[in-house]
């Protein structure tokens, strides 16, 4: 704390560790996010969810739809937890989204929220769905490197 100022740095608070797993992401861009003032509040203590959060595009502007926000605790007014929350981004991000979008198989998922210079963002990620098999690959693949890992380990250790 400098100056008597909080620490305004970059901080993830919310994950959405499925979206990896189900999906393969293609590209991404940094989204602000318009909230309520208690909202904001409760994102700070990491009560909000993503688990069955996706975004979409709407007569040109992105919402996002299924991020749970519990409601704050000292907070008067009473607001719905999952309602849909408009993403702020550029024009040209925007067509890009709706052009991508717009391919069969091809989805905006959001990955994390995170707080930027004070200011709540969602890192939106342009995906598509993996197959099972992808699924099966992956998890064969990251049990292979921790086994080898485990194995180096090991040895350093004897």
């Amino acid at each position: 704390m400098a100056d008597g100022k909080r620490d305004r740095g970059d901080r993830t608070v919310i994950t959405n560790r499925r979206a990896r797993h189900d999906y393969l992401v293609l590209d991404s861009f940094e989204a602000g996010v318009m909230l309520v003032g208690p909202e904001v509040k409760s994102i700070r203590d990491g009560r909000a969810n993503l688990q069955d959060a996706y975004a979409r595009v709407e007569d040109g502007e992105v919402w996002l739809h299924g991020m749970h926000v519990s409601p704050y605790a000292f907070s008067r007014g009473e607001h719905d937890p999952v309602r849909r929350r408009k993403l702020l981004l550029h024009h040209d991000e925007i067509d890009e989204l709706t052009r991508k979008t717009q391919e069969r198989g091809v989805t905006l998922v959001p990955l994390r929220v995170y707080f930027k210079d004070g200011r709540a963002k969602v890192e939106l990620a342009l995906a598509r769905g993996k197959r099972s098999y992808d699924k099966r690959q992956a998890i064969a693949a990251r049990d292979a490197k921790r086994e080898a890992e485990r194995a180096l380990k090991g040895d350093r250790r004897g």
